[in-house]
């Protein structure tokens, strides 16, 4: 599953770097489309990333950052 996620993250960013370039320079007419795939893209690939990210700190691949603040591990004061 991972795999795929990834293969999607490669296409979805692909996707909008081809059509924000498409939306950046394109005419009257072509441009909204191509923004909205370009946006789309990249809210595709922003999800998978965060997904892989997640997957990642799961399985003891990635080391997980350190937080900002440490687990409590007493009850409340």
């Amino acid at each position: 599953m991972a795999k795929l996620v990834a293969i999607l993250n490669v296409v979805a960013w692909a996707g909008f770097w081809a059509f924000g370039y498409l939306a950046l320079t394109g005419t009257e007419g072509h441009v909204l489309p191509a923004l909205l795939l370009a946006a789309a893209g990249a809210g595709v690939g922003l999800k998978a990333w965060f997904w892989l990210v997640r997957h990642s700190e799961a399985t003891g691949y990635a080391v997980p950052p350190k937080r900002a603040y440490p687990k409590e591990t007493h009850g409340p004061a």
